[in-house]
């Protein structure tokens, strides 16, 4: 059975997937001096953060602990 989270890191080489340390361009990118983190970052935490990030791949979105991938 595949699942969200393979889906997420099949285009990712497997030693960064692994990596606890976030990746630039692949975690996060730089927007007007800010870290902006991707859907895949947010997958790989596992739960929102509740702080209205602009990828949050949960539904419903920006509901702090939420786990339910949309």
């Amino acid at each position: 059975m595949i699942t969200q989270q393979d889906k997420m890191n099949s285009h990712v080489p497997e030693e960064i997937a692994k990596s606890n340390k976030p990746q630039e361009n692949i975690d996060y990118y730089i927007e007007n001096g800010y870290r902006v983190f991707t859907a895949h970052f947010h997958t790989n935490r596992g739960y929102c953060c509740g702080n209205g990030c602009r990828h949050c791949p949960f539904f419903p979105k920006h509901i702090k602990g939420n786990q339910n991938l949309r």
